[in-house]
């Protein structure tokens, strides 16, 4: 491997079946004898010419080299990508293809991967492959004969350009790449089109947005994957640097700069000054602080150039949706971009087509996002606009709707509903953040009540109780704060602090008596009797529990009758009454099934693998368990991931599988404290039990690495690793 290796790949490409062919260095070592100057020739890398030798006088075809051509030899070497290469070569070589369109906003790599693309199917072009820039034009009729001078055609009298054109191309096979045409659209589009009936002859275009015409395929060049990404950093920055060694820093780095070969080329050169942990730093200033060589293009001067170029060819009307559409974030529904930022289809349609906007499909909708870079010079552009802050609480309150839409589907656990809100959830942020700046503090108490079972099935748990502590201490009153309550309840319990999720609740629960709330008492009275259990009072628990189930069955709610049913299960069995726990629990497993009531069905598996477990069928335990860890693992649910870690840790303990056991173990305490999560006493005490075991069994120094290596494991992988210990 390496440029050596390639070198000779490619020279040894450019031969035929029987042909030996040497470079110029190995002619030097070897001597002139025997071989045959064959001149120089530009290879398929876009180097700079290469003078070859063929071994013998046999009579071969041409070489297959760039022998027709004025493609550019680029200052640096072209990396990775190598499968969207080899697609835009498959386009261009497929039968009847006579016009193929590379789109992307600035600085996705067009014109980079346009060139290599047309040197890598040159062979297929015996009649030359040619480079057109038209990124100096600004007159749309200058298109053709801008192509004219290219292939020395000359202009005949009286006779129209495009026909001496088409005249010159006909029964030739060549490759004619036009280069950053979106400034001169539309109108060039109609120029273009009239070379489309040669016959052979192929156009590839690079483009911010298609050309809309007939027999166009148009492909979106995407974005660097991140190991090409970082590569192409390390690569350039080796030129400034040569000493310059990777570092997690450049990864991230990458990934700020969305991938972006012409962003990551602009940062690598900055590291004859910065680090790359000094460049990550000072991320966020990029649009400013990332500039290009004098002698750039100066379009790409600046990367901030560059994403003004494509703002500069947008209509007045679509700067002004362009602007708009920055007030979201993490992308928008189509309903939401015309709701909010006054999107219209052909608007929208027409900054997806000049590469401003991308599309991507997150289930049956799509979703419509701008690559973080563009969206901070949109940002600036927001801030101009009069109705900037307007627009804000537009935002913000059309999320507030929609929190509170899916908040009665959330009440039933709906998965649906709460993955709705995670696609939002950027968007939800930012609205909240808005509505604090703006002291709208009655709004963001309804905004942060509403979101409080969905934080609480996300295990965005921290930032559920912060925002809703936050909300709390301004405003509300009513069902507003009883809601808010509440769900801050949720928050401080799961997260471990029973003492003030038990003090929320009461409060709320006041609330609720006041109002008359039969619902709303019967949820606090659970919220309390689970703060109680989670801090060892059993006695005081089970009555709270107890009522609350009998409440909520008399409801006729079916889905809390559950949730109730699985605490008292669980604190029944606390205070000695195994077969009462049992009994709730097979009878919850059936309840939730029968409803479909997923997570309710996971937890009844919990309870009754523990049971299984203390009775000494740790075989069926492990079944349950592996079961309810699938659950939990379709609901997202992190946090339950994590504990469900720890419960099938202390099986495979105590069934021998102690070195899985301890990666288990270790990867289940460092994922909860990782959440924020206070591990509470029953977990803690199971997790010490099981620690003793694997310690009897296994020396020190296995235990150490099991746990290090179980401490630095995803969510993912422990989660596999569980579920393979299950089988």
């Amino acid at each position: 491997m390496g440029p050596d290796v390639h070198r000779a790949a490619r020279i040894a490409g450019a031969g035929h079946g029987g042909q030996v062919l040497v470079s110029a260095s190995t002619a030097v070592l070897v001597g002139a004898d025997g071989l045959r100057d064959l001149g120089e020739h530009r290879l398929r890398d876009l180097s700079a010419p290469e003078r070859i030798h063929q071994l013998g006088d046999g009579d071969f075809p041409q070489l297959k080299t760039l022998y027709r051509t004025n493609l550019p030899v680029p200052a640096t070497a072209f990396l990775g990508r190598e499968a969207e290469l080899a697609r835009v070569v498959e386009f261009l070589t497929a039968d009847g293809q006579r016009l193929l369109t590379l789109t992307g906003p600035g600085g996705t790599g067009k014109t980079r991967l346009a060139l290599q693309a047309a040197a890598a199917a040159s062979e297929f072009f015996p009649d030359g492959v040619f480079w057109v820039p038209l990124a100096p034009l600004r007159d749309p009729e200058l298109v053709l004969p801008s192509l004219a001078r290219t292939l020395a055609v000359s202009e005949e009298p009286g006779t129209p350009l495009e026909h001496t054109l088409v005249a010159h191309l006909t029964g030739k096979s060549l490759l004619l790449l036009l280069d950053n045409v979106e400034h001169l659209l539309p109108p060039a589009a109609e120029q273009i089109a009239a070379l489309r009936t040669t016959n052979g002859s192929c156009l590839l275009v690079t483009s911010r947005e298609r050309l809309r015409i007939a027999g166009e395929q148009a492909w979106p060049v995407p974005p660097l994957g991140e190991d090409d990404a970082t590569a192409l950093f390390l690569a350039r920055a080796r030129t400034v640097d040569p000493g310059f060694t990777p570092s997690p820093a450049v990864d991230e780095l990458c990934a700020r700069l969305d991938e972006l070969p012409l962003a990551i080329e602009l940062a690598a050169a900055r590291t004859a000054v910065f680090s790359a942990e000094q460049l990550l730093r000072r991320v966020s200033q990029r649009l400013d602080l990332l500039k290009g060589d004098r002698d750039a293009d100066p379009r790409q001067q600046t990367l901030r150039a560059t994403i003004e170029w494509s703002h500069d060819l947008l209509t007045s009307q679509e700067q002004r949706i362009f602007a708009r559409l920055a007030v979201f974030a993490g992308g928008c529904t189509y309903e939401a971009a015309a709701d909010v930022a006054g999107a219209d289809p052909d608007t929208l349609q027409s900054l997806l087509d000049k590469s401003i906007m991308l599309k991507r499909y997150s289930g049956d909708e799509p979703r419509y996002w701008m690559l973080e870079t563009i969206r901070e010079y949109a940002l600036e552009q927001l801030e101009a606009l009069s109705e900037a802050d307007q627009l804000r609480r537009v935002h913000a309150e059309w999320f507030l709707v929609l929190a509170e839409k899916a908040e009665p589907h959330l009440r039933q656990d709906s998965s649906e509903w709460a993955d709705r809100l995670e696609q939002e959830h950027e968007n939800i942020r930012a609205a909240l953040d808005q509505l604090d700046a703006a002291g709208e503090r009655e709004l963001a108490l309804r905004f942060t009540g509403a979101l409080s079972r969905f934080w609480y099935l996300h295990s965005h748990l921290a930032e559920g109780r912060r925002r809703l502590d936050a909300a709390l201490r301004f405003a509300g009153h009513g069902e507003t704060r009883a809601k808010a309550l509440t769900g801050a309840s949720m928050m401080a319990q799961k997260l471990g602090d029973t003492e003030a999720s038990r003090l929320y609740a009461e409060k709320a629960l006041a609330l609720r008596r006041a109002l008359g709330d039969a619902w709303g008492i019967a949820y606090c009275e659970m919220m309390i009797g689970v703060a109680f259990g989670e801090e060892g009072d059993f006695a005081a628990a089970r009555p709270r529990l107890a009522d609350s189930y009998r409440t909520f069955v008399e409801l006729g709610d079916e889905h809390y009758a559950s949730i109730a049913a699985n605490n008292l299960g669980w604190v029944s069995g606390e205070l000695g009454d195994k077969d009462r726990e049992r009994t709730l629990y097979t009878e919850n497993l059936a309840r939730a099934r029968a409803l479909g009531n997923r997570r309710q069905e996971g937890i009844s598996l919990e309870g009754l693998a523990w049971l299984e477990r203390d009775a000494g069928r740790v075989g069926p335990a492990v079944e349950m368990l592996k079961v309810a860890i699938a659950i939990f693992r379709d609901l997202g649910d992190r946090l339950e991931l994590a504990m469900d870690v720890g419960r099938m840790a202390n099986l495979l303990a105590l069934s021998g599988d102690l070195g899985r056991a301890a990666q288990l173990l270790a990867s289940s305490e460092a994922l909860t404290q990782a959440l924020g999560v206070k591990t509470p006493w029953w977990a803690a005490e199971r997790n010490e039990k099981t620690l003793g075991v694997i310690r009897s069994g296994l020396e020190d120094a296995s235990v150490e690495v099991a746990l290090a290596h179980g401490r630095s494991m995803s969510l993912d992988d422990a989660v596999a690793l569980a579920l393979d210990d299950a089988k």
